[in-house]
């Protein structure tokens, strides 16, 4: 782990007591992953409600899941009858929501849940309403691969930016963190990944405070489970056309 990561976890650390979180995790198939995403969400600064939306896992994930909240008892955990999408599984737990800030979380390795202090501290000393974690400001170990979905990353940032007038970076991130109040006043429209150009469409007509801040990226390729594809980044660039002018 980086310096810069385990000095927002120590400044994390010493602020914990004062603020809470929400941490939104959508999870579909990911049983190779889940259980040690959860053991590093409980590990990060602050007190916590950890909420799993699983979104109509088939490959034993349930199952693990289950024996998570048997064994710790700190998991709101909802379960999908059947695989609706990411959209879906994020407006589940929006709803569920209860701390001061709603972060985004999910169910791979590719973010870290110890860079959660650098994440909210915008919105902690109430600068921010809305903060993007951005994997290309150069904020820590960033993994390199996938030439073309970086290409298509970009693009889509571009695109979205030149509807909605803002400057963002990643417009795809997963990380997000809103403050509760802002994000359970949107309804989320979109079932699949169209909710990331949904949000960020109207987070911007809604004129919010945002922030960007560098993150770290493990990224993990398609033999390792990675969902999104080329179908979505064409269906991402019809949602943000729609989402400029639909609410």
């Amino acid at each position: 782990m980086s310096s810069n990561t385990e000095i927002d976890s120590a400044e994390g650390a010493a602020n914990a007591g004062d603020f809470t979180l929400s941490v939104v995790i959508p999870c579909y198939n990911e049983t190779d992953t889940v259980e040690d995403l959860l053991d590093r969400v409980r590990a990060a600064p602050y007190d916590k409600q950890i909420i799993v939306v699983d979104d109509g896992s088939t490959d034993g994930t349930r199952e693990q899941l289950r024996r998570q909240v048997e064994a710790h008892g700190d998991i709101d955990l909802v379960f999908h009858d059947v695989n609706q999408g990411k959209g879906a599984a994020l407006s589940t737990g929006f709803r569920r929501a209860t701390g001061d800030v709603v972060i985004i979380q999910d169910a791979d390795l590719e973010y870290d849940p110890a860079e959660y202090p650098r994440l909210i501290e915008p919105i902690r000393t109430d600068r921010a309403d809305v903060v993007y974690g951005s994997r290309f400001l150069g904020g820590g170990p960033t993994r390199v691969h996938l030439y073309w979905h970086y290409v298509g990353n970009r693009l889509l940032t571009l695109v979205s930016n030149m509807f909605t007038n803002v400057n963002l970076t990643d417009m795809e991130t997963c990380y997000k963190a809103f403050r509760r109040d802002v994000i359970q006043t949107i309804t989320v429209r979109s079932k699949r990944f169209g909710v990331e150009p949904e949000l960020t469409a109207k987070i911007a007509r809604k004129r919010l405070r945002m922030y960007e801040v560098p993150i770290s990226y493990y990224g993990r390729d398609y033999a390792h489970g990675k969902k999104i594809g080329w179908r979505d980044a064409i269906s991402a660039f019809y949602h943000i056309v729609k989402f400029r002018f639909v609410d």
